[in-house]
């Protein structure tokens, strides 16, 4: 990267662009994106409410620290590097993979996830911290898939349009994913 990017914008790069590269906490221009994802800890305006209170996101201060008690956030300090690359064309393990794509293609997705051990996907996000923290926190955190329809700030910097959502997916899971698909898509 020539410049400090967000990571929504890196991952609509890989997205569109099929580029691979890492980046370390200085090629983040979103803080609170790269204090979602480990980096950093988050800085106290948005610890605290006070960035989304003043940005008239939610009626109290209060309201909004709720909410961002609540974000999913990878332990601060814990990550050194995060590499980005398209799946086919990755050369280390990921941890996430994540795909944003039409409602259609995501109940798809979901509906593959549970293929094997059933349950159900459970869709837990605010609005705010989207790819970051739903899409690649969560999963990264409790080995389950994070479904969100993205945040002002990723509908701003990306190409995400409004018939897009988002769903993060833990590695673990992606050869259950794989076999499920094929199997369900057999006769289609």
């Amino acid at each position: 990267l020539d410049d400090p990017t967000r990571h929504c914008q890196m991952v609509d790069n890989v997205r569109y662009n099929g580029d691979s590269f890492y980046t370390l906490i200085d090629d983040h221009k979103c803080k609170g994106g790269a204090a979602t994802l480990g980096f950093c800890d988050l800085p106290q305006s948005l610890k605290s409410g006070d960035l989304y209170f003043k940005l008239k996101r939610f009626s109290t201060i209060n309201a909004a620290r709720r909410t961002m008690e609540k974000v999913p956030v990878i332990s601060p300090d814990s990550v050194k590097a995060i590499a980005y690359a398209p799946l086919e064309k990755t050369i280390l393990v990921p941890d996430v993979i994540v795909i944003i794509s039409n409602p259609e293609t995501i109940m798809k997705i979901s509906q593959s996830v549970l293929y094997k051990h059933g349950g159900r996907i459970t869709a837990d996000f605010a609005g705010i911290q989207s790819i970051c923290g739903d899409g690649v926190a969560e999963p990264y955190n409790c080995g389950t898939v994070g479904i969100t329809v993205g945040c002002s700030g990723s509908r701003k910097h990306t190409s995400i349009n409004e018939n897009e959502m988002i769903i993060g997916i833990p590695f673990e899971r992606l050869n259950d994913l794989y076999g499920a698909s094929k199997k369900m898509l057999a006769g289609n």
